[in-house]
């Protein structure tokens, strides 16, 4: 399994803007779909943040629609997060993997780009 790259993470003041980025080598044609998650602290668990299935469609949790958009360049096999609008309680480790059926779903989590918002 490919492990995706993450990258695009800084420290920004809250109402600042970031974007990240997702690399993994394969996952459009393999019909993978891609998935963000977020972890605030290493003892709470991990959030789903966005996600975009193989046809496409993406969905946001509640608390980042109409603040964040997720993207993705096919030719690059990358998936961004532009995150606008940075709220304190944004600031977290960021991770991506390959979502879908069969082995999309067992590609492993990224290292995380770390964001953190300053209020």
């Amino acid at each position: 399994q490919i492990q995706p790259v993450e990258s695009g993470g800084g420290s920004v003041q809250a109402g600042g803007s970031l974007r990240l980025s997702c690399t993994v080598p394969g996952f459009t044609s393999n019909k993978c779909g891609l998935a963000w998650y977020r972890q605030r602290a290493a003892n709470e668990r991990r959030e789903w943040v966005s996600s975009i299935d193989a046809d496409g469609s993406i969905v946001y949790t509640d608390s980042v629609r109409d603040r964040f958009t997720l993207s993705e360049d096919k030719a690059k096999d990358t998936v961004y997060l532009q995150m606008n609008s940075l709220k304190p309680e944004d600031a977290a480790m960021y991770f991506c993997k390959t979502i879908g059926s069969g082995r999309c779903s067992a590609g492993p989590l990224g290292q995380g780009t770390q964001v953190t918002v300053s209020s």
